[in-house]
């Protein structure tokens, strides 16, 4: 045998070695767990852990593991451990009788550079910060009070969407439904926390409007970055790209509101209190005096202004069209569904030109459609991450502290145990179990969460969904393009942190004549 031979024989058997070392190590690391009471786990593969596993739908990928492992699972993202609960029953554990404990927010490169170092509501850490900022929100634009008192202001939105809706009518011309929800629910949130449309203006350098620099954002936020996870590839979020375009996006949205808050204060200089009553102050304006009145136990920089502000259209524009956009398409898919809320609708109102707010109170088939377009299609169907804040026991598994706990509201929403045929879309099931509801008290259906860290926001978003879903039914009758049929729909979801149509939901409509 040459040294040629020898030099060849050699790396095969260090090759073979080496795969050898690495079969091991995989088998080792797949079949050992962070304690010995942890939660079951699939099998994860060394540094990256369960992180092939999350797939780009990422509440499907783990919905499907929870039926093999159980609605309790635990799984590693890189070194970092992640609690799954697929459960109204294990969701209550952590958001009621824990809900203290698995409070806290993980960090995040992504939310540190689109908020403002988390100095929002939503992503905040918790502590007297979270509490103090979530006060303000609440207080001057969440509440029911301030809810009720932008009624004309929805009307007026809503209507100005159906004018647009007749002009497409009486040329025969299909309606962009998706385009309309997302334009309306930006206008209702500009008016509020703005003072302002912001719509149709350029406000960016390369000409990109406020709601396309917004549908970037939230398309940001849904990204997965690698660092978060395993702090050592953190260097990966600078050769993919992530992080300019985090830097890009986080620049544009900070120049607008440089703008935006200094047309307030100079209009403010030039105004008295007379000037502006109640009812013409805006969220900025609001934010701006408690800055300067600095009351606070911490007080308000410019910063937290700027993530409030943000978190108002996060919260507020995606979230709350992504509802309305599911429904139309369910109803579009469900003709005697559609038929049925229009009977409710119509036998209501009569022959009066508008809907009224008050009319809403009365239809109860109206409110069982946005349930079941809740249940099917929460807006955001794993929430948003939770992190415990000291060892606690589920179950009576041992879950220790600075786990990140994911729940999966679209799972839980689709559970036999709760609901009986939970894959077909039935407003009815709401009509036999009226009682149940969106607000955080029945686990087995929580598209905003629950517990301290409910999204505080409920009321306002359904006060626009239930009022424009109304009115879209009321005046017109819909139908899909060129004679399609119902069951052709595409149902294909978005890849982001608020799943929307992958596809924009067009449709052609009539009007109804009383």
């Amino acid at each position: 045998m040459n040294l040629l031979e020898i030099t060849l024989e050699l790396n095969e058997i260090f090759s073979l070695a080496l795969v050898a070392i690495f079969l091991i190590l995989v088998y080792r690391w797949s079949f050992t767990t962070t304690a010995k009471n942890s939660p079951p786990s699939p099998p994860k593969l060394p540094i990256i852990g369960n992180l092939h596993q999350r797939g780009l739908q990422t509440h499907r990928s783990l919905g499907a593991l929870s039926q093999r492992h159980g609605p309790l699972m635990l799984l590693h993202f890189g070194s970092v451990p992640v609690l799954v609960a697929s459960s109204a029953e294990v969701a209550q554990e952590i958001m009621r009788t824990h809900d203290l404990s698995f409070s806290d927010r993980p960090k995040s490169l992504i939310y540190d550079k689109l908020f403002y170092n988390q100095k929002d509501v939503a992503f905040s850490p918790y502590g007297e910060y979270w509490k103090q900022v979530k006060s303000i929100c609440v207080l001057n634009i969440l509440s029911n009070k301030k809810v009720r008192s932008f009624g004309a202001l929805r009307e007026e939105e809503v209507k100005s969407m159906m004018n647009e809706i007749a002009i497409c009518s009486s040329s025969s011309r299909v309606v962009n439904l998706s385009k309309m929800f997302a334009t309306l629910t930006n206008d209702v949130i500009c008016r509020v926390t703005l003072g302002s449309k912001y719509s149709s203006n350029d406000h960016a350098e390369d000409g990109k409007t406020f709601p396309e620099l917004l549908l970037e954002f939230e398309e940001l936020l849904g990204r997965l970055n690698i660092g978060d996870f395993i702090p050592w590839l953190a260097w990966l979020s600078r050769v993919t790209g992530l992080n300019a375009k985090l830097d890009k996006v986080a620049k544009e949205l900070d120049d607008f509101l440089d703008k935006v808050i200094q047309e307030h204060i100079d209009h403010g200089s030039k105004s008295t209190g007379e000037d502006r009553n109640e009812e013409q102050r805006d969220f900025v304006d609001v934010l701006l005096e408690i800055q300067k009145g600095n009351s606070l136990a911490l007080p308000l920089d410019i910063l937290s202004i700027k993530a409030l502000i943000l978190d108002m259209f996060v919260a507020g524009t995606g979230t709350t069209y992504t509802v309305l956009e599911w429904a139309m398409t369910e109803i579009l898919r469900h003709p005697r569904i559609m038929s049925k809320l229009q009977n409710e609708i119509r036998g209501i109102v009569g022959k009066k030109a508008d809907i009224t707010e008050q009319d809403l109170n009365e239809m109860h088939y109206l409110k069982a459609v946005i349930k079941e377009t809740l249940r099917l299609h929460p807006p955001a169907p794993l929430l948003l991450p939770r992190k415990s804040t000291q060892d606690v026991k589920i179950n009576g598994y041992d879950i220790k502290a600075n786990t990140q706990v994911i729940v999966n509201a679209w799972q839980i929403g689709r559970d036999s145990k709760s609901f009986n045929k939970p894959e077909e879309y039935d407003p009815e099931r709401f009509l036999i179990h009226s009682g149940i509801d969106y607000k955080g008290n029945d686990f087995q259906l929580i598209p905003f969460g629950a517990g301290k860290r409910i999204c505080p926001g409920i009321q306002f978003a359904m006060a626009i969904n239930e009022i424009a879903l109304a009115n879209l039914v009321h005046k017109f009758n819909w139908a899909l393009p060129g004679e399609a049929r119902s069951d052709d729909l595409d149902m294909t979801e978005s890849i982001a942190i608020t799943i929307h149509r992958e596809y924009p939901l067009e449709a052609v409509a009539s009007p109804y004549s009383c």
